[in-house]
């Protein structure tokens, strides 16, 4: 049966607004949080002739605490269940990759993974415009569970 509900999340005021609803549903349904940042990659034939393997890595999951450290505050405040993750890689494949963790089907007949996703309408990418991020415009369209969108609010 599928259960948590997975939050990508990126220091983006979206996807703090995103958490703060999934924080509410989780209460709701008494259910954990996944909390996921995605790093990129950095494999190129660049990177690779300068930077040794294991300086990306550690450099990546310096990027990953220091992106976390605000919904690690909020999560503790809240005091409900969580857990961190950190993913490498194009960010629209590695959260419907993980929402569907733990399933041997196909994707339509899902029966384990995440209940549902959580995300910002938008991260932190200024280059794209519109109403939705690529990334959450592609979760929706791929994604093998519900996916809800959270607008930033203005009012505060």
């Amino acid at each position: 049966m599928k259960k948590d509900i997975l939050v990508p999340f990126d220091g983006s005021k979206n996807a703090i607004e995103a958490l703060q609803l999934a924080i509410n549903l989780a209460k709701l349904l008494q259910e954990k949080l996944i909390i996921l940042n995605i790093q990129p990659s950095f494999h190129t034939v660049h990177t690779k002739l300068f930077f040794k393997e294991n300086t990306i890595r550690e450099y990546q999951e310096q990027l990953f605490e220091e992106t976390v450290v605000p919904a690690k505050k909020i999560l503790e405040d809240a005091g409900i269940e969580y857990e961190l993750k950190l993913r490498i890689g194009d960010a629209k494949e590695q959260i419907c990759q993980e929402a569907m963790a733990g399933d041997n089907v196909q994707p339509g007949c899902a029966t384990t993974g995440v209940r549902m996703i959580v995300m910002g309408s938008r991260g932190m990418n200024p280059v794209l415009g519109g109403v939705l991020g690529s990334v959450s415009y592609g979760v929706v369209n791929a994604a093998a569970c519900p996916v809800t969108i959270v607008p930033f609010s203005c009012a505060e």
